[in-house]
């Protein structure tokens, strides 16, 4: 696809996911009581807004204002942890006896998933093993509908004009405007019967989210530092 111009180096992720998953462990191993929550922060956005460069900013500020490590975990990262078996079935563990979450949160999906299990079950595993470990973004991947069912979640959505998100993706793929207006509505509609046909929902419900935003209006930096004070805020 063309837009995996703009996401973000899969290997530098990893790299911070696998530091991440070491901290973990050094935490858990030092704890006797039972650890105070952290929140996961969902962002789905339509397509050709600017997710990725929020979801980058706002993992600094999340980090340099809490001093933790915070990963982004997008349908890249995914893909890539299934190819490592031993990172996928450390992220795994951290399910332990919480499989009935899992299979709560499986039962509200369509039962059209069963036909795709091979792909599907294991996605779904391992977003909600890292929703549940907290510090973590969520982008796209139905994040709003898989981690709702988890204490100290967060649900944000952007969202555009179609002329803002033409000239978007145009700018940043290099692309003729009337190229990215065809990307965009192909794209969005893969992402919607996902939605849909997958998770049962509308993902541009707006009762699915905390806030709302017009990528016309607010910038990645200013969308960035809003749901920052507002989650460590709540928090806090």
């Amino acid at each position: 696809m063309p837009d995996n111009l703009f996401i973000p180096s899969v290997d530098l992720r990893i790299g911070s996911l696998e530091e991440y998953n070491r901290r973990q462990k050094e935490k858990a191993a030092s704890r006797q009581a039972k650890p105070k929550p952290r929140p996961c922060i969902t962002i789905s956005r339509e397509y050709g807004c600017t997710g990725y460069p929020t979801a980058e900013l706002l993992r600094d500020i999340l980090m340099q204002r809490t001093g933790e490590e915070w990963v982004m975990i997008d349908r890249a990262i995914i893909d890539e942890v299934a190819k490592r078996h031993n990172l996928s079935q450390e992220i795994l563990r951290t399910l332990g006896e919480n499989n009935r979450l899992l299979s709560e949160i499986l039962a509200t999906f369509s039962s059209r998933w069963k036909s795709n299990y091979d792909y599907f079950l294991p996605l779904s595993q391992h977003v909600v093993a890292l929703a549940e470990q907290g510090n973590v973004l969520i982008l796209d991947l139905g994040g709003a509908i898989v981690a709702r069912h988890l204490e100290h979640s967060y649900h944000f959505r952007i969202f555009g004009s179609e002329a803002f998100k033409i000239t978007t993706l145009a700018r940043r793929l290099n692309m003729e405007e009337e190229e990215a207006e065809k990307l965009m509505h192909r794209q969005q509609k893969v992402r919607d019967r996902f939605t849909s046909d997958f998770l049962n929902q509308d993902g541009h419900d707006p009762a699915l989210y905390d806030m709302l935003f017009n990528n016309d209006r607010c910038t990645s930096d200013r969308i960035a530092h809003i749901i920052a004070d507002f989650v460590l805020g709540t928090v806090g």
